[in-house]
């Protein structure tokens, strides 16, 4: 796994605007330039943020990924804690 990495996709399409377009525009070709298993490309294409935190992912790295996929807070919540039960004894 590749924490950096997915970690450095979601700080730059949260902090760039320049990005965040290029990843809604072409997300698999986004990617691309980056270290990534496929499991991690699947859970970024899919916004899902439950996996996502899983791995370990800092979760105010996901928040703002998780508002721009459509989830509301509650959702947001929830949707980690899924994640969490989802992959308990998993390692990701």
């Amino acid at each position: 796994m590749s924490l950096y990495q997915v970690q450095k996709v979601l700080f730059q399409i949260n902090n760039q605007p320049d990005m965040s377009e290029r990843f809604q525009c072409d997300v698999e070709g986004f990617l691309d330039a980056y270290d990534l298993t496929g499991h991690e490309r699947k859970a970024l294409i899919e916004a899902d943020v439950g996996t996502l935190y899983a791995m370990n992912v800092h979760p105010l790295l996901l928040a703002p990924f998780g508002g721009r996929a459509g989830l509301a807070w509650p959702q947001y919540i929830q949707a980690l804690k899924n994640g969490v039960q989802r992959h308990e004894g998993q390692s990701a």
